[in-house]
């Protein structure tokens, strides 16, 4: 059984090695955090754009609105910065059967295999979408205190780690089936439900994106901490689907890893 620091030594080791293959190709990191950058501007532009012909949208208004892109962007940048090139170089891997290093190494795998990688670009671009939810709260007039804050990134940890889950298990449909491809790109679009209010789903997709899917929770409920401040039950309840989904991914990533047919096999 490994330590605590012993995955965070691995972890740097793999951040700095990120980081330096980064400034060996200054030019796809330039390129790449611009792309990123055009997304982002698109997204608020549209926002922009909407709120010239109306005022509120399911009650939320334009700098409302605004904090809650802001928040869903924040919590897409950690999660495209820290975890999404590994997992989805998963895929690939097992696939291949190039899967087979991640087996060979001192540590879960799990771990090694989605932590491997980090994106700077997406990590630069925090710091965008950070601006967004500060200049948005600053423009509402809100004035929360540190346990709100405190509590606004707890819930965004809580969010990375629900959308890292489903990724996970999205991608670990690749050791029962040829291709995950298609899962992945589904997932990419289901995403996109993050930026809307949770007051504009109702019926069967309250259901599927709300309670059964937590798409639109995972952004909703750390704006709202800011927007209306602390809700326990909320919070408790964003909490337990987080364990639920993290455990869940573990439980099926663990089950196909019996599966795989390695390259040796």
């Amino acid at each position: 059984m490994y330590s605590l620091s012993h995955y965070c030594r691995i972890w740097l080791t793999s951040a700095r090695y990120s980081v330096t293959r980064m400034l060996m190709f200054r030019g796809d990191f330039f390129v790449w955090a611009l792309v990123e950058l055009f997304w982002m501007t698109v997204n608020l532009l549209v926002i922009s754009v909407i709120y010239q012909h109306t005022d509120s949208i399911a009650g939320w208004n334009k700098y409302q609105m605004m904090l809650l892109v802001g928040t869903s962007l924040l919590i897409q940048r950690f999660l495209m910065g820290f975890f999404w090139s590994s997992i989805f170089e998963m895929g690939r891997n097992i696939r291949s059967g190039h899967f087979d290093f991640f087996l060979a190494q001192p540590g879960n795998v799990m771990f090694m295999a989605t932590t491997r990688k980090i994106d700077p670009d997406s990590l630069i671009n925090s710091l965008v979408a950070t601006g967004v939810v500060v200049y948005s709260a600053h423009q509402l007039g809100l004035h929360p205190g540190f346990t709100n804050i405190a509590l606004y990134a707890l819930m965004v940890a809580c969010g990375v780690i629900i959308h890292y889950s489903m990724l996970v298990l999205c991608i670990s449909a690749a050791f029962w089936i040829t291709s995950a491809q298609g899962i992945e790109g589904s997932y990419f679009t289901l995403s996109e439900f993050s930026r809307l209010p949770r007051q504009a789903f109702h019926g069967l997709a309250n259901i599927a994106f709300v309670w059964i899917l937590p798409i639109v929770v995972v952004s909703n409920a750390p704006a709202s901490t800011l927007l209306k401040g602390f809700d326990l039950t909320i919070a408790l309840w964003l909490l337990a689907i987080t364990a639920l989904w993290f455990a869940l991914a573990i439980f099926v990533f663990n089950r196909g890893l019996r599966r795989y047919s390695s390259a040796s096999s």
